[in-house]
């Protein structure tokens, strides 16, 4: 089994893959779309995953003219797409 990668570090990549795909995770929050136990799940998906090197030559490919869509090998692939595409329509 993989060690689980430093949730500090998979926090910061979540939060650069939804900036690339326009997902607003704190209005997400705020609204009530993404709750604190989504958000942990989240997280430790994201530290869990086999995928870490892709993610970070992904990310290091530097400003992306957004918003793109998250390669299939991020785990948290779908929420952030779906996060992306429901911004606003809290409103």
């Amino acid at each position: 089994m993989k060690p689980l990668g430093k949730a500090p570090e998979h926090l910061m990549k979540i939060r650069s893959m939804a900036k690339v795909a326009g997902a607003d995770l704190q209005g997400a929050a705020e609204d009530g779309v993404l709750s604190q136990e989504d958000w942990a799940r989240m997280v430790e998906k994201c530290r869990a995953c086999d995928w870490d090197e892709g993610c970070a030559r992904f990310l290091a490919r530097g400003r992306l003219e957004g918003p793109v869509d998250i390669p299939e090998g991020c785990v948290n692939r779908d929420r952030l797409m779906e996060l992306a595409a429901t911004n606003g329509e809290e409103e």
